[in-house]
């Protein structure tokens, strides 16, 4: 009796030794599979800004150059501007991302710690900040920021509406009002974090005399750490790669780098009469390497503190 325990207990062990082996060997089938999906494109940009004419027409070179070469990024650099239209989106992408973290955090506080009247419409309206597409409110937008005029102050000062197109100001206006690029997004994740913070918190605060905005800013935003992060990654990259709202708006290439390497090959062709096209795409990899290149140092820098954020935050799917 004891013997056919033993050995049912032994069958049922190698039974779950080799379901563990299974799981396993699928879950890394999956994430190998996910991996060159995502990554493959990447790597092969990567391998490619690098290729020589030669390299680029060899049938035998497939990822590693046979005589790699820097032209391609120098060439890249000089037709960006790179250095001057780095910094300046960087600029322009951190001062968006400072104004929505600030808005959108607030926001998010309100509607997880106060009770107001059209509270439930209110946030449903956020939701439906996230959910639409932004190319079905993209006409309105721009005809208002054309003919920009509100509660027609601008015809009343000075006689018409003012156009402010082809500047960055309609993002700013946008933004610090709550309904910037993903605005809808941040507000959720600031809500549900600031939901999961205990109340007690702001209670004692409020007992040794801590007016609303000192605890909002002194003590809950602190607490709120890494949901703040998680939303300046979310919307320093947005904002950074952002094309729709720059072309919308016509914010111009020098301050949207994003925007400038879409024409980056075709600038090639022009100037340096590169008319092959097989070889001014291996300028137009180094280019989307270059911009990448500072948002990824971004991620890498805060990767931490991003998956604690988005696991706090209760972002799933």
């Amino acid at each position: 009796m004891k013997k056919e325990l033993i050995l049912e207990n032994d069958r049922k062990k190698i039974i779950s030794m080799i379901k563990n082996f299974l799981f396993s060997l699928f879950r890394l089938i999956v994430i190998a599979g996910i991996s060159y999906v995502i990554l493959g494109p990447i790597i092969g940009i990567i391998a490619n800004s690098f290729f020589s004419d030669a390299d680029a027409y060899n049938p035998m070179v497939y990822l590693l150059p046979q005589s790699p070469t820097l032209e391609r990024y120098r060439l890249a650099i000089l037709r960006l501007d790179y250095w001057s239209t780095a910094g300046k989106t960087l600029l322009y992408s951190i001062s968006l991302m400072a104004v929505q973290v600030l808005i959108c955090s607030m926001v998010g506080y309100g509607f997880a710690r106060y009770n107001f009247p059209l509270k439930k419409l209110l946030f449903a309206c956020v939701v439906v900040m996230i959910v639409i597409p932004m190319h079905t409110i993209m006409l309105p937008i721009y005809v208002t920021f054309a003919k920009f005029d509100p509660l027609g102050l601008c015809t009343l000062f000075t006689g018409s509406s003012k156009n402010l197109l082809s500047t960055p100001v309609p993002m700013y206006i946008m933004t610090a009002l709550g309904c910037g690029l993903r605005s809808g997004l941040y507000i959720y994740i600031f809500n549900q974090f600031f939901r999961g913070l205990p109340k007690e918190i702001e209670e004692a605060a409020f007992v040794d005399g801590a007016s609303t905005w000192y605890t909002y800013f002194r003590i809950m935003l602190v607490n709120a750490i890494p949901s703040v992060i998680t939303v300046a990654i979310f919307s320093m990259v947005w904002q950074y790669n952002d094309t729709f709202y720059s072309k919308l708006f016509l914010i111009s290439p020098d301050i949207v780098i994003s925007k400038k390497i879409t024409s980056l090959q075709q600038t090639i062709s022009n100037l340096d009469k590169v008319l092959d096209p097989t070889i001014s795409q291996l300028y137009a990899y180094a280019g989307i390497i270059l911009v990448i290149l500072p948002i990824l140092i971004v991620y890498i820098a805060l990767q931490k503190y991003f998956i604690e954020g988005v696991e706090r935050s209760g972002i799933v799917g």
